[in-house]
Parts: structure tokens; C-alpha cells; sequence
């Protein structure tokens, strides 16, 4: 739920190229999954959704089950030099 209404916010307000950070509370999502699967299915959900991740962290020990995922929005394609 949590990548599907960052999807939703991104497409009206944030541009090509843009960057997000998204806290998943992996409780919140599903309780009777280890934490770390939540994590890796949220982030797959934004892949699908044009999303680059670029960095995932746990925020253990200060929150149980929580993580923070940074990257980028509908990326531009890499030029190949010539």
C-alpha cells in the first residue's frame, strides 16, 4: 500500500528525473511476513511503478521493522559515449 500511493503522489507532482525516500513499516503492510520479504516486495511493487532504488537501509535498532529506501523517478536513459 505504501509504494501504491507513493506512485500515485509521484505521477501528479513529482517530475521526470526526480527523487523519492520512502519509509516502509513492514507491520503495517503484512505482520505475518519477515520483515526483510515486506521490504523486498514493496521494492519490487516500485521497480514496476518506474522507480529506481538506489539505496535500501533498516533503521534497526532504533525502529523494529522499519527501512528507508531512496532512488529515482521515470530515470533518463544513460548516453553511450562515441
Amino acid at each position: 500500500m505504501q509504494a501504491r500511493i507513493l506512485a500515485l503522489n509521484a505521477s501528479y507532482f513529482l517530475k521526470n528525473g526526480g527523487h523519492f525516500v520512502i519509509s516502509i513499516k513492514a507491520n503495517c503492510i503484512d505482520s505475518t511476513m519477515p520483515a526483510e520479504a515486506v521490504f523486498a516486495a514493496e521494492v519490487e511493487k516500485l521497480k514496476a511503478d518506474q522507480f529506481k532504488p538506489s539505496e535500501q537501509v533498516t533503521l534497526e535498532p532504533f525502529e523494529r521493522d522499519h527501512a528507508c529506501v531512496v532512488g529515482g523517478y521515470r530515470m533518463p536513459k544513460k548516453q553511450k559515449a562515441t
